[in-house]
């Protein structure tokens, strides 16, 4: 959400609050933000304190109390940056490059070790289509991802997949000094 002002806050947060239960049926349980005035108004205190949500303050001036979403605010910045750099757009529209580097970021998986499931060729129409991989990352030489089949010590290049960011890491055995994984393209 774009705002001009900081009284904006309050309504779209609960804009965004009906938002996330809607589309994801989750439901807030903490807030953190730094000590700004637009979250320290009773109204929207009462607010949390009414949909049970906690609010957790940062202490003044100390921006690494809330790491994730400064972290977060660099690299949209720097993405944003980057996209003028390349271009002789006037710097007004940045707020049209915010929305797209930010749609970038959340179109991408961003979690090495993530579970997916990825799409192979199968010799037999009753073979399952899909098979568990782990995302470890992405090819230079073409577009897609790197997956590892674990049973088969292998890591699959493939253009899809179905990733499961919501899940933990699958675990695997380590092999040391075992050989490593061959690479094998998915058509």
């Amino acid at each position: 959400y774009l705002l001009k002002h900081k009284h904006e806050v309050f309504e779209n947060f609960k804009v965004f609050k009906s938002e996330v239960k809607l589309q994801l049926g989750k439901k807030f349980k903490a807030l953190r933000s730094d000590r700004g005035g637009e979250y320290l108004s009773q109204e929207f205190k009462d607010y949390l304190s009414k949909n049970e949500i906690v609010q957790h303050l940062t202490s003044s001036y100390t921006p690494q109390q809330n790491g994730v979403s400064e972290r977060r605010n660099r690299t949209l910045l720097d993405m944003v940056r980057s996209m003028f750099n390349l271009t002789t757009l006037p710097l007004s529209l940045w707020d049209y490059a915010l929305e797209s580097v930010v749609r970038i970021l959340n179109m991408v998986p961003t979690k090495k070790g993530c579970e997916a499931y990825v799409k192979r060729d199968s010799a037999h129409k009753l073979h399952q289509r899909s098979v568990k991989c782990i995302f470890v990352g992405y090819p230079k030489e073409t577009i897609g991802y790197y997956f590892y089949f674990p049973p088969e010590n292998k890591v699959i290049v493939a253009r899809y997949g179905n990733f499961l960011e919501n899940t933990n890491e699958i675990p695997v055995e380590s092999e040391s000094l075992g050989s490593p994984p061959k690479l094998i393209p998915v058509r």
